[in-house]
């Protein structure tokens, strides 16, 4: 029997080939990224109690999302200017999402939703009120309710905005100076922490 010749292939179909390969990645990554799920990094301590600064959370988008059709070289502006596409419902109080803060750009910040459209949200001594209603919150380490950012409002919450603080109440920069935010600056939802494995749980 006749051997058949294997055809070597060139350095430059190897290297297209390997571009393709990488593109083909990209193609499909980006959209899963944008619309279904993504790895968040954990940067700071004004979720301290609930998350700490290092950990990487996973964040679902299918249920609730807006994605940005930015540019990653874009400026701030540019970025903030640009169209959104919201998808899924909205979140529901008490949830921890991955937010972003007008003037910020694309820079992400985790926090936790505590006052829904139409709200009135209210922190005396560190404890919350909504709608007059006290919640006990039992994620709040009780170091944390004290310090002049623990009374607040009475702050009313527009309607299409969600009220946003972090979990390490005298540490965080939230919307007790931000504002509240409108929807479509809500990018994600917080739902496990993966890394440190040692560390792995669903975020509450």
């Amino acid at each position: 029997m006749k051997k058949k010749n294997v055809k070597k292939k060139t350095i430059g179909r190897e290297i297209l080939e390997w571009i393709l390969t990488i593109v083909a990645a990209v193609v499909i990554a980006l959209p899963l990224r944008a619309f279904a799920f993504e790895m968040v990094r954990v940067d700071g301590s004004s979720m301290n109690g609930t998350l700490s600064s290092g950990e990487i959370m996973f964040v679902t988008k299918f249920d609730y999302a807006s994605t940005w059709l930015s540019l990653p070289w874009w400026d701030d502006k540019g970025k903030e200017a640009a169209s959104r596409i919201t998808t899924g419902g909205d979140p529901k109080r008490f949830d921890v999402v991955v937010c972003r803060y007008p003037g910020r750009g694309d820079t992400n910040f985790v926090k936790r939703v505590v006052g829904l459209p139409g709200d009135t949200v209210e922190l005396r001594q560190g404890y919350l009120y909504v709608n007059g209603e006290r919640y006990e919150e039992p994620y709040i380490l009780d170091e944390y309710r004290g310090g002049s950012l623990n009374n607040f409002g009475p702050y009313e919450v527009p309607e299409g905005e969600f009220f946003v603080m972090g979990d390490h109440r005298n540490n965080s920069n939230d919307s007790r100076s931000q504002g509240s935010l409108p929807r479509n600056m809500i990018i994600g939802h917080a739902r496990t922490v993966l890394y440190p494995f040692s560390g792995i749980r669903g975020i509450e």
